[in-house]
């Protein structure tokens, strides 16, 4: 009767084993893909069999703890020169080609200025930075986030830095700041198309798009972590987030296409 018992223990112990017997893919994603990633990470388990999960924060914040041994396998920024940093530190690979020192591109991003289109405020637009009803903006930190760099660097194009330095709510990464405006915490924000475009922001707010020549291309680099033992999982990752259907679905939901 013992025996039978345990047989029977060690049977349900079995069942609750993943039936790969896998890991999960563990992705390192910049903060701009919150909104975007989770049904494309679904459709990768239903077509390959492979479970991803992602942790999403500020690009600089993911470097961090990489550079302190996260166990990342993949890393997805949400610019180019975070990826870089891992790679010259020897502590991620290229994914591009053999050999290559540069991240792989997979995707673009763009700067929208968003507000409630229950906002006092006339509708988003550059005149809108300019208006001195705007008390507070929000902005992912330039100094963690590209879009924060991206944000800082079209408000000092059109000289209007210095007067809304002040008047700037920073944020710790894109989704936050996109939070601070939805809430009210601030009348506009400088954010992500990303989060622009999904359901709950676009029924409440309404965006104009940052002309692109104000701010630095956002290029959103890809690379493997070293230490990583799913190499193969997070290379079939990668050429999915590559192949064009996927690459038109980034594009529906505020990536631009690399291709």
């Amino acid at each position: 009767m013992i025996l039978k018992r345990s047989s029977a223990a060690l049977l349900g112990l079995a069942l609750l084993v993943p039936l790969h017997g896998q890991t999960p893919l563990r992705v390192a994603a910049a903060a701009d893909l919150e909104p975007v990633l989770p049904p494309i990470l679904e459709q990768f388990r239903q077509a390959t069999g492979i479970h991803a999960e992602a942790t999403y924060q500020a690009s600089a914040m993911l470097t961090t703890q990489i550079m302190n041994g996260a166990p990342f396998d993949l890393f997805l920024s949400a610019d180019l020169s975070y990826p870089k940093r891992l790679i010259d530190a020897g502590l991620a690979a290229a994914t591009s080609s053999a050999g290559s020192s540069e991240p792989i591109t997979y995707a673009k991003g763009t700067l929208v200025l968003w507000a409630r289109k229950d906002s006092l405020l006339p509708p988003p637009s550059l005149d809108l930075l300019r208006n001195p009803m705007l008390k507070r903006l929000a902005i992912a930190n330039p100094e963690r986030a590209p879009y924060g760099r991206a944000a800082v660097a079209a408000l000092t194009k059109l000289k209007l830095y210095d007067a809304l330095r002040p008047r700037l709510a920073t944020a710790e990464n894109i989704a936050q700041a996109a939070q601070f405006v939805d809430s009210g915490n601030a009348d506009a924000g400088l954010i992500s198309l990303t989060s622009a475009l999904t359901t709950h922001m676009a029924a409440s707010g309404n965006y104009f798009v940052i002309p692109s020549d104000l701010y630095p291309p956002i290029e959103h680099g890809a690379v493997i972590v070293a230490k990583t033992k799913q190499r193969t999982a997070a290379n079939k990752l990668l050429e999915y987030l590559l192949s064009p259907p996927v690459q038109a679905q980034l594009a529906k939901r505020g990536l631009a296409p690399v291709h």
